[in-house]
């Protein structure tokens, strides 16, 4: 992603710490409650079979460092340096959190920007999540980012290593002024049996099947240049994938794409702010979160929901949210949202619900 937006994070965190940020007001008329707190660096959100949240956590980083070993991610964004404090929650009906897995690699760069495991989903019961923060440019040199299998017990398994496959497969058109070697990874759905991962820094759209085999699905920055490419949702039969854009904002630059299996893009809507979330409803009603609709560098309570119905209508539903970094349609028809998902204090991040109003 852009420079711009990883220095900001640095100073997001400055000015919230020792903060308390309530949400503005304005929430139209959707009602929003706190469904769990004392997170940090929330990330993506996947309910599992039988109703339980879970969550990816970035964590916060560490203090190895691999500046010697590999080619890193250029200043003023990088070097970054590794620890193993990312995880992934499960947050029951009642709000209680209790850890799944840790452990993981984290990795805090130059402008403490975290990466960790960026997203989580699930085929059938077995959970998988998105490592974000493995690869040697990250502070990790034996541990590649990637897709990981989670067992029952809590352990991981690598199953594909994205690290090698971005490596050896370049895309079109990358930006060399914040180019990241092993990736920022920062969505994963699964579909028909598959997992499907967006890279942003790189643009593209990647499929990784069960047994390890990575196909790309589509080259975004080949398209569409680099708009970077972040949040996607299954919609029907292909997907929808929002863009989170460069930085400073510009509002309404942004927008959601459809991409379909065979790799084939067309805009569904434009118009939009910073989009790191996008949920199709299955009953023609797209919701997009819009990290922060404010015009130059994220402000808090800058976030919000849109509401997009299948005549194209558009509405905010809910507002005044802080950093939002993801979104998930539960089973009860509310919307789950990482909130202060980053540049917040350790154990201040939070998962909102939200039902939206008929």
């Amino acid at each position: 992603m852009r420079t711009e937006r990883r220095t900001l994070v640095g100073v997001l965190g400055a000015v919230l710490l020792g903060l308390v940020l309530a949400f503005a007001a304005a929430q139209g008329t959707a009602t929003v409650t706190t469904y769990a707190s004392g997170l940090t660096n929330p990330r993506g959100l996947a309910f599992g079979p039988d109703g339980t949240l879970y969550v990816a956590l970035a964590g916060t980083g560490g203090d190895t460092a691999t500046t010697d070993q590999c080619a890193q991610v250029v200043p003023p964004i990088g070097p970054y340096t590794g620890g193993n404090d990312a995880g992934i929650a499960s947050v029951d009906k009642n709000g209680s959190v209790t850890m799944v897995a840790s452990g993981l690699p984290s990795s805090v760069n130059a402008l403490k920007d975290h990466v960790g495991v960026a997203a989580v989903a699930f085929v059938g019961d077995t959970l998988y999540a998105l490592v974000a923060a493995g690869g040697c440019s990250h502070g990790h040199a034996d541990v590649p980012a990637g897709v990981v299998r989670v067992g029952a017990d809590g352990s991981t398994s690598l199953v594909a290593d994205l690290s090698a496959f971005w490596q050896a497969n370049p895309v079109a058109k990358p930006n060399s002024g914040d180019f990241e070697p092993d990736g920022t990874a920062y969505s994963m759905v699964a579909y028909q049996g598959d997992l499907y991962v967006v890279e942003p820094n790189h643009g593209e759209v990647d499929k990784v099947a069960l047994d390890g085999t990575i196909t790309r699905v589509v080259d975004v920055s080949a398209e569409a240049g680099h708009i970077v490419p972040t949040s996607i949702a299954v919609s029907g039969d292909s997907f929808l994938v929002g863009n989170l854009g460069v930085f400073p904002i510009v509002p309404k630059k942004d927008g959601i794409l459809r991409v379909t299996l065979d790799g084939q893009i067309s805009a569904v809507a434009a118009d939009l702010t910073t989009v790191l979330g996008v949920v199709d409803d299955g009953n023609g009603t797209i919701y997009v979160l819009e990290s922060s609709n404010a015009e130059g560098m994220p402000q808090p309570g800058a976030g919000d929901i849109v509401r997009i119905s299948s005549s194209g209508e558009r509405t905010v539903i809910a507002s005044g949210l802080t950093t939002p970094t993801a979104m998930v349609l539960g089973p009860d028809g509310a919307l789950y949202v990482s909130n202060m998902g980053y540049g917040a204090p350790p154990q201040s991040s939070e998962i909102l619900r939200i039902e939206p109003p008929m």
